[in-house]
C-alpha cells in the first residue's frame, strides 16, 4: 500500500453536505473506504480519485476534456500517484498535466463540491472498477495557454449551456449545475 494517511479525506468528507439521496449513500461508501485503510490503491474495486472542473470566472467558461477511454466529455483529474494523500494536491497535480495551465487554484475555495462513485468499464490492462470521486472547482486566469497532454485528450473551453449541450453525464451535469450557482454568487 502507498498510502498510509487517509485523512485529508476524512476531513474533506465531514464538512461536506451531500444534496442527494445517492449522494449520501455514495459518501457513505467513501467514509467506509477510508476507514478500512488504503482508499487510493487501485487494486480496490471501488478506489478514490479526484477531478476539477476548471473555470476561468470572468467569462463564465468551463474547460472539458474528452476522454477517449470513457468516449466522453467530462473533467479533468485522476488518481493518485504513489505518496499522495490529499485529494486536493492529487486535483492540482492532474489539472496541470492535463491542461498545462500552471495558474490553477481552487475556487472560490479548497471545498469538495460533489461526491460521485462512478462505474469505470474494463480496459486493456485492468478489470471494470469504480471510482470514489471527490469533485473540486479549480480557476485559472490564463484559459488561453490552456492545452492538450496528448492529441487525442482535446480540450474545449465552453459556454454553461454549451458545456450542458455536450456532456451526456448526469452527474456531470449536475456538477455543471452547482458550478453555475457558485459563478452566480
Amino acid at each position: 500500500m502507498h498510502h498510509t494517511a487517509p485523512a485529508p479525506i476524512a476531513a474533506l468528507l465531514a464538512g461536506y453536505r451531500p444534496r442527494t439521496p445517492v449522494e449520501i449513500s455514495d459518501v457513505e461508501r467513501i467514509s467506509r473506504l477510508v476507514a478500512a485503510g488504503d482508499p487510493w490503491s487501485r487494486e480496490l474495486p471501488l478506489h478514490v480519485t479526484a477531478s476539477a472542473l476548471v473555470v476561468h470566472p470572468p467569462t463564465r467558461r468551463v474547460l472539458l476534456r474528452w476522454h477517449v477511454r470513457m468516449g466522453a466529455w467530462l473533467q479533468i483529474g485522476g488518481h493518485g500517484d504513489p505518496g499522495e494523500q490529499d485529494p486536493v494536491e492529487v486535483v492540482l497535480r492532474e489539472g496541470r498535466e492535463e491542461t498545462h495551465l500552471d495558474d490553477l487554484v481552487c475556487w472560490p475555495d479548497a471545498t469538495v463540491r460533489q461526491v460521485v462513485v462512478l462505474p469505470v468499464p474494463a480496459g486493456p490492462h485492468e478489470p471494470a472498477h469504480e471510482h470514489a470521486d471527490l469533485r473540486f472547482v479549480l480557476a485559472t486566469g490564463t484559459p488561453e495557454r490552456a492545452r492538450p497532454e496528448k492529441p487525442a485528450a482535446e480540450l474545449r473551453w465552453l459556454s454553461l449551456p454549451e458545456a450542458h449541450a455536450l456532456t451526456t453525464e448526469p452527474n456531470l451535469r449536475e456538477f455543471l449545475v452547482r458550478v453555475e450557482e457558485l459563478l452566480d454568487q
